[in-house]
């Protein structure tokens, strides 16, 4: 019976994806920290902004999800993103900036606390810190060395992106890699 119940469960979280020319941009960027630094964990999701952290969700209850994703989505405005220059959690990961916003703050607050109130599902450490959103390029598979290496290359190197964000992502982890599952419209009215 155990067995039948991991089965069921399946990893997702929920993001915001940048446009198309934003994300083939990342994944040069996420190509190169896999080419020359060993790094290729980032490769394994799109490039992305998290708003909800990875959590585990019954498949067969996948429409429940999805309905309040929906419900959540339809409540919200578009709203402008900025990405600007590079940052780093060191010694660990390196990622292009994502600037912090009113619209950016409050929709993340927002979306965790409702599906807190609504399904229950809580990430306790993003409970305990600021939000810090971000776009990573090189993660936490970077050793120490070639983390600073990396981090000598990209601290002052320039990236500049401004677009409208009009729509949530929920990514689902395939066994190996984070694909994207669904997208959930904002009110563009």
């Amino acid at each position: 019976m155990n067995n039948v119940q991991k089965v069921s469960k399946r990893r997702f979280f929920i993001a915001l994806i940048p446009p198309k020319y934003i994300q083939e941009e990342a994944t040069k960027i996420k190509e190169h920290f896999r080419d020359i630094y060993n790094s290729k964990a980032a490769l394994k999701s799109p490039p992305h902004v998290t708003l909800q952290p990875p959590f585990e969700w019954d498949i067969e209850d996948l429409e429940i999800l999805i309905q309040e994703l929906n419900d959540f989505s339809e409540s919200q405005q578009p709203f402008s993103l900025t990405l600007n220059g590079f940052a780093a959690f060191k010694p660990r990961v390196i990622y292009i900036d994502v600037v912090k916003n009113t619209e950016l703050l409050l929709i993340q607050k927002l979306l965790m606390s409702r599906l807190e109130s609504s399904l229950n599902i809580v990430h306790q450490v993003s409970k305990k810190r600021p939000f810090s959103p971000h776009l990573t390029v090189g993660f936490r598979d970077l050793t120490k060395n070639n983390f600073y290496q990396a981090w000598e290359e990209f601290k002052d190197k320039e990236i500049y992106y401004n677009f409208v964000v009009s729509k949530l992502t929920l990514l689902i982890h395939n066994g190996r890699n984070w694909e994207i599952h669904s997208e959930y419209k904002f009110n563009l009215t």
